[in-house]
């Protein structure tokens, strides 16, 4: 590296983004993911004694995936080449290839070879890589935000080892706020700056897991807050609120307005009033509620409160929490608003939901000698010596597959525990079993 290149990378440091500046170089400066590069994690010793093998970083925007390859390059004695799939080609492979064999056969080092989304890699241009990887030419990291089984090319997949980044905690992005405003080298800390707390656990949460819209928030709303008369610099919730482009609601996760407001969406389901469903739902959108808890009470809500009335609801429901798993957020959104307002609009019943819950109190306080003697297995062993199976009635060898018979036991004879209403579907089936108990 000449004089000119020197002073153009300090430059380039002294002018970059703060989440750019940010970027720890080391692993004990690394916030986060514990479960990968904890001290005495397989990633984490790989790396500190220079002897990792092909891995694929695989999670969410924000989350650690180019700062990991960063720090291995500061740490390995290898040489380290950087390549982006969105602007390199075969060429680039090409080139990187050959210069690593040379490497090779001249010094006995190994190359690795750092590809940022790698998903955007074509499969010819992943096959590319394929062989070189195999035979150890070079060690490969790719880097990616889309689920490698999918996206990366099988045979790569097999010769890596996959390790999955998850968003950061909150505690994590807030650690990271505190540093870049304290940080005198790389942050804001010769600045005087006042940062409330409220301000930081806000932007921490509405970051959503991601370090780099945390830091980017901190770095405008530095740049762009006036000093007071004393020079400070204050940041406070307004000032968090205009730099995230996000209101703050009254809504923690494990508080009351969390119950509440989750109380009030299914009750609002219940009562038929997609409106007020739906505002609900976007308030815990909004706010950053996890799609799949949303989903879950989702499909509670079909079974409890709409259930035979419109089978289909449970249907509609299971669908929707399968597609925000596979989909995730923000078009999970969609999603979501389609099963509320099919369950909210829905006929409504309980009455299989207060039936099992009837039912499950006579077997909690009742005393049941048996299974009636007919409904016994009688396949077993000496079954049929002891007249189980005997005169059980076989319903598909009847008029309309159906015959009167006991299958409750002595105890709970004309116990009726399903009361079907008479909305929706319910209304055929209540009629059915009005005929069927009456006979």
């Amino acid at each position: 590296m000449d004089l000119f290149e020197y002073t153009r990378q300090m430059n380039a440091n002294k002018t970059a983004p703060l989440a750019a500046r940010m970027r720890p170089e080391t692993l004990d400066d690394f916030v986060g993911q514990k479960h990968i590069v904890g001290k005495g994690k397989m990633l984490y010793r790989a790396i500190m004694a220079d002897n990792l093998s092909s891995v694929i970083f695989y999670g969410p925007p924000g989350t650690g995936k180019t700062t990991l390859a960063r720090i291995i390059a500061n740490t390995t004695k290898r040489s380290f080449v950087q390549i982006n799939a969105t602007t390199a080609g075969i060429k680039d492979i090409k080139e990187v290839v050959a210069e690593a064999k040379d490497r090779l056969a001249m010094s006995e080092s190994k190359t690795i070879l750092f590809i940022d989304e790698i998903h955007r890699f074509n499969k010819t241009q992943q096959d590319a890589l394929l062989p070189h990887v195999e035979d150890g030419t070079i060690v490969l990291i790719g880097a990616t935000t889309e689920n490698p089984y999918f996206e990366v090319n099988k045979a790569l997949v097999s010769r890596s080892i996959i390790f999955e980044l998850e968003q950061l905690k909150n505690e994590d992005i807030e650690q990271l706020i505190m540093r870049a405003v304290t940080d005198k080298k790389k942050g804001y800390g010769d600045f005087n700056i006042n940062i409330a707390d409220e301000a930081v656990k806000f932007i921490a949460d509405t970051a959503n897991g991601d370090a780099r819209t945390a830091l980017n928030a901190i770095e405008l709303a530095v740049l762009s807050t006036p000093k007071d008369k004393e020079g400070a610099i204050n940041i406070d919730i307004d000032t968090a609120q205009e730099c995230i482009q996000k209101r703050a609601l009254n809504y923690e996760k494990d508080g009351d307005n969390h119950y509440d407001t989750i109380s009030a969406f299914i009750k609002s389901m219940r009562g038929s009033d997609p409106d007020a469903a739906l505002y609900y739902l976007a308030k815990m959108i909004y706010a950053g509620e996890d799609p799949k808890f949303i989903a879950r009470r989702i499909v509670i809500c079909a079974s409890e409160d709409v259930g035979n009335a419109d089978p289909h609801a449970l249907q509609v429901a299971v669908s929707a929490a399968q597609a925000v798993d596979f989909i995730g957020m923000p078009e999970s959104r969609i999603i979501l608003a389609q099963a509320v307002t099919y369950i909210s609009c829905a006929p409504k019943s309980n009455a299989s939901y207060m039936g099992i819950e009837k039912a499950l109190e006579d077997v909690r306080t009742k005393k049941i000698k048996s299974v009636p003697n007919h409904l016994k297995d009688s396949h077993y062993g000496g079954a049929k010596d002891l007249g189980h199976g005997t005169g059980y009635k076989y319903a598909h060898d009847y008029k309309g597959h159906y015959v009167k018979q006991q299958y409750l036991p002595d105890e709970l004879i004309g116990t009726v525990y399903y009361e079907p209403t008479e909305n929706g579907v319910e209304k055929r089936i209540r009629e059915s079993l009005i005929n069927r108990r009456g006979k």
